[in-house]
């Protein structure tokens, strides 16, 4: 582990103990964004678009589950209308103009493009329907931002082993490469990955995600890798074959919490966990030298051969595999939504299953029932955490230029949503302390544009700020208070804490 960051986090963990852990600038009325700052929301394919075998498009992971195995999700649902994007895309467009937003963060369904896995055929239909949208945005001056991989693997691809099989890195190659070709005159944010750790840790290592593999401490291991080489692969693309002519920017964004140490005898624990969560796949990409954390090396090495395993189950890099990671990435992408105390002592052995991420990172994690906000239990709102978090990454990496391409508050359903608002106005304000210490955030999204599909949890948890009549044929889209609040922000490119939502209304403003 580098010195600098060891040093930083020691005083950061320490200073986080000792005081009250209130953002310092949240007592201001008014606090302004930067000139050029940039705001926008955030969806996945598979969880908005609907019309699952639609026009050519065929299985993903997520609609081979949730047909073989409809109640792993809590409320036995599926997206396989969800809410009707492929239709009614133009109706999320024209709420992205009621807001305001500078740019839509969306994703690519793969197997809508592709409906073979790989290039050999190219489905018109799909290619159709993301011109559709993009050409809609374009139009109304609300840039499209594209993430290329939002968790819907093709089927296909998975029964050859998915990110666990070293050919994965061609093929995401091959369809990062025709997305380039088919949408990149118009498309100049690419997102290669969103969060590698839920891909690896929950589809491979654990039952929290698809393909549900549960192979702990080993499977998350071998897709974390691959991951990263196909990120990287996606990266030399663009790089090589299309920058020059597109002048576009490729990124990767990370799925960040913040992990505080229980007490000073707790602040290694907090710092290996800060390390094996995210560092995972951070380092590679934005340490001085690449590769792995060392803590992360030394630990899975050093648990495998006492566990009997020949070598280490976390498959290293090779020098030359280093060097093809590292500084893969034009933006730190960061998804973020709460924070996690740690501790470590004697209980920790045997607490978690062997092998496992948790049982060679040796910490235990918990949120305390303070940090809860208003009556609504399903995100923990802890905007000082969010803070530390910022500060670490421009400490520990160099001040890279951050997108916030996730931050969001989970509910179920209303349209005065104050604990949101709340959260929302509290996260920022966190957000710019950290920027006016010098932190370089050019963007924020929040998460989500509208409910949707929410993964395990199904329909049962509401993150978006347009609430879905799910009964209604049509999946009305109505705005809440917390999109009132956020109009507010970007209009203004400022944050008041005295502004009164009930005076906002939401209509299209001619000309906007």
């Amino acid at each position: 582990m580098r010195g600098a960051y060891g040093l930083f986090f020691l005083i950061v963990c320490l200073l986080c103990l000792s005081e009250s852990h209130e953002i310092k600038s949240s007592r201001q009325d008014v606090r302004k964004f930067p000139d050029g700052f940039r705001f926008g929301t955030s969806t996945a394919s598979y969880q908005i678009e609907g019309a699952w075998d639609e026009d050519g498009k065929t299985p993903n992971i997520w609609d081979h589950m949730t047909h073989n195995e409809p109640c792993v999700i809590k409320d036995c649902s599926n997206g396989d209308v969800a809410l009707d994007s492929y239709h009614l895309y133009k109706r999320d467009v024209e709420i992205l103009r009621e807001l305001g937003v500078d740019y839509y963060r969306f994703s690519l369904s793969w197997t809508r493009i592709m409906p073979n896995s790989f290039p050999d055929k190219i489905n018109e239909a799909g290619v159709q329907y993301y011109n559709n949208l993009i050409n809609e945005l374009l139009k109304y001056n609300i840039e499209p931002m594209i993430t290329l991989y939002h968790w819907d693997l093709p089927q296909k691809l998975q029964e050859l082993g998915g990110w666990t099989n070293p050919h994965i890195v061609d093929w995401f190659g091959d369809y990062a490469r025709q997305a380039y070709r088919l949408f990149g005159d118009r498309v100049k944010s690419w997102m290669t990955v969103n969060e590698p750790y839920q891909i690896c840790n929950h589809g491979y290592g654990d039952v929290l995600k698809a393909p549900i593999l549960n192979m702990k401490g080993v499977a998350d291991y071998m897709c974390a890798k691959y991951v990263l080489l196909a990120h990287a692969r996606a990266y030399h693309i663009y790089d090589e074959e299309f920058r020059a002519s597109q002048g576009g920017n490729v990124f990767i964004a990370f799925s960040a919490q913040w992990y505080e140490p229980e007490s000073e005898n707790d602040i290694v624990a907090a710092q290996d966990c800060n390390q094996f969560l995210w560092g995972l796949y951070v380092h590679p990409i934005y340490a001085e030298n690449g590769d792995y954390p060392p803590v992360v090396k030394q630990r899975v090495a050093a648990k495998s051969a006492a566990q009997g395993y020949p070598r280490s189950r976390l498959i290293e890099f090779t020098p030359e595999e280093i060097q093809y990671v590292r500084g893969t990435s034009d933006f730190f992408g960061l998804n973020h939504y709460t924070t996690y105390s740690v501790y470590r002592n004697e209980s920790v052995q045997g607490y978690y299953e062997i092998p496992s991420l948790y049982d060679d990172a040796e910490v235990i994690l918990y949120q305390k029932t303070e940090w809860s906000l208003g009556e609504t239990d399903l995100v923990k709102t802890v905007p000082w955490g969010f803070y530390n978090l910022l500060k670490q990454i421009r400490e520990d990496y160099n001040n890279p230029p951050v997108y916030i391409i996730e931050n969001g508050f989970a509910s179920q359903g209303g349209l005065m949503d104050d604990d949101r608002v709340q959260y929302i106005r509290n996260y920022m304000s966190a957000m710019l302390d950290a920027m006016q210490e010098g932190s370089d955030i050019r963007a924020y999204s929040i998460w989500s544009l509208v409910d949707n599909f929410e993964w395990m949890k199904g329909y049962t948890q509401r993150f978006g700020i347009y609430e879905v009549d799910y009964e209604a044929p049509e999946r009305t889209r109505t705005a809440r208070k917390s999109a009132r609040v956020y109009k507010e922000i970007m209009r203004t490119r400022s944050l008041d804490f005295s502004f009164d939502p009930s005076d906002i209304t939401m209509p299209l403003d001619e000309g906007h």
